[in-house]
């Protein structure tokens, strides 16, 4: 699905991530790991289409096509999606006319109102968020962990091939977490879409148990393993690993 090949990005004209190679196949869940700096949310942000990052080197084929040379909208009508650390506020735009004309350009699908807030209530009823944030703006005055709920709701709304999820656990209690983990697992096995999941901590991951943990240092994947090497993280840093 996504193969990424000695991927080098710069930012200000400084290398962040410097000869990347990932491969992310149909319906697997990957976990990239990282301490703060080593390129985690740059690798994010690039495959999005970020424009403020540069690719100088490498490709990124997503299902077989080029995806640097995409603009933005079409990478995510692809099927990439990102949940970014911090998603931006939207002055002056409801929740449901962002979500009912995001959901239009990504699916060329016509809904009727009354029938796409129907979809839109069932998405926040499964990661309990209440039904009164349709009327809010988009983000603004969010609370860190209906953030993170809302970018959830969004996966079951518009259905992406590939969701990148950058520290979706970041703002969310204990309980929260474990419902997202929820919506999310269910949702992965229903639909067998791929997960990138970004993070510093294995307890997301305890509920969400990816196939294939990366560590990312200094810009480049300096190590891969099961599970049980996000455990060995956990318990020795990754000065432990050495890299």
């Amino acid at each position: 699905m996504l193969e990424i090949a000695d991927l080098t990005i710069c930012f200000q004209n400084r290398p962040i991530i410097k000869n990347l190679s990932l491969t992310i196949a149909p319906g697997t869940v990957h976990a990239l790991m990282g301490s703060n700096g080593s390129g985690k949310s740059t690798l994010a942000s690039a495959l999005m289409g970020y424009p403020q990052y540069d690719i100088v080197a490498g490709s990124c084929r997503f299902e077989g096509k080029e995806l640097l040379t995409m603009p933005i909208e079409h990478r995510a009508r692809s099927g990439l999606f990102l949940a970014p650390q911090q998603p931006p506020a939207i002055p002056g735009v409801q929740v449901f006319t962002f979500l009912k004309e995001a959901h239009r350009m990504l699916t060329q699908e016509e809904v009727s109102v009354t029938a796409f807030k129907e979809r839109v209530y069932e998405a926040f009823d499964a990661v309990q968020l209440d039904h009164s944030f349709v009327y809010r703006n988009a983000h603004e005055g969010f609370s860190g962990g209906e953030k993170k709920r809302f970018e959830v709701a969004q996966i079951l709304l518009f259905k992406p091939k590939l969701a990148i999820l950058d520290e979706i656990d970041s703002g969310l209690d204990v309980d929260a977490l474990k419902q997202v983990s929820k919506v999310l697992t269910l949702e992965q096995q229903k639909r067998s879409f791929s997960l990138l999941i970004i993070t510093h901590y294995r307890r997301l991951l305890e509920y969400v148990m990816p196939e294939y943990v990366h560590v990312l240092s200094q810009g480049s994947i300096r190590a891969t393993g099961s599970y049980s090497l996000a455990q060995k993280i956990d318990q020795e840093g990754y000065d432990g690993l050495c890299l």
